[in-house]
């Protein structure tokens, strides 16, 4: 009886041992800051709403890959619940978009020309890490962010909006020192807003306003791998999709209905601590 007793708890020590050394990759992945090579693929479509343009119809939009860089910081320590999970994340991208559409009033593709994009985003997230077995971890989380979008038309025209959000982190580690993991976040946007610069020589003088807010959706996948202890390399890819519901009307102007999609690649490189 001694001896089987001696032989469990040789068994249950190595399969924790076991269980350690690879969950330990997981949490090297969460316990980084890095940055990355961003590009980020920008696809706009502008919808009359019966009031701003016929009803359904495409005003305008705006397609091209923007080019910038990413800073991200992750932790993952056991503060209150085990195995917490917090991660920042900052990015900024610079370059051009095409833009089909028409002068006021006119017809859908009259006119084309290349515009100047600026994008900037961060996002603050908080979730808890669950074992599911050896080599697998999810994480669902909860996330607060902001983004903004300078848009080059005309003499300029400035988008922002706020949105919350929860969602999860599905992260495997099939061979020693990678990492691969999937998320997926429902979000809802606020605080939506809009500034159209002024045009002087259309004697227009401009507006800002609020925006109608929408539901957001994001679903990424990644790869960390582990080239040291503590230097990692690291690809992914994320798609998002909202909207901007229309403005008000201003001086018989007005934003109308919107919808935004971006595919952002990543490629970087990470220092575990």
């Amino acid at each position: 009886m001694q001896l089987r007793t001696i032989a469990l708890s040789v068994s249950y020590a190595l399969i924790s041992i076991n269980a350690l050394a690879n969950t330990t990759d997981i949490k090297s992945a969460n316990n980084q800051v890095g940055i990355q090579y961003q590009s980020t693929n920008v696809d706009y479509t502008e919808t009359g709403n019966g009031v701003l343009g016929a009803a359904g119809v495409t005003l305008d939009t705006e397609n091209g890959s923007v080019p910038g860089y990413g800073i991200s910081a992750s932790v993952m320590k056991d503060l209150w619940l085990g195995n917490d999970y917090f991660a920042a994340e900052y990015d900024h991208a610079s370059g051009s978009t095409n833009y089909v559409g028409s002068l006021q009033g006119g017809t859908y593709g009259s006119v084309v020309q290349s515009d100047s994009a600026t994008l900037a985003n961060y996002s603050l997230r908080y979730g808890k890490g669950f074992v599911v077995n050896n080599s697998t971890m999810l994480t669902p989380f909860a996330e607060v962010g902001h983004h903004k979008w300078d848009r080059g038309v005309n003499t300029g025209e400035d988008y922002s909006n706020h949105y919350f959000g929860a969602g999860v982190l599905a992260q495997y580690s099939p061979v020693s020192k990678l990492v691969l993991s999937a998320n997926a976040l429902l979000g809802y946007t606020f605080g939506s807003y809009i500034t159209v610069n002024a045009i002087p020589s259309a004697n227009f003088a401009g507006f800002a306003g609020g925006l109608g807010n929408s539901p957001l959706y994001r679903v990424g996948a990644g790869a960390d791998y582990a080239l040291t202890q503590q230097i990692h390399a690291n690809i992914g890819i994320d798609y998002t999709s909202f909207k901007y519901g229309a403005s008000a009307i201003y001086s018989g102007y007005g934003e109308p209905d919107s919808k935004t999609n971006y595919t952002t690649v990543k490629v970087g490189i990470g220092y575990a601590f």
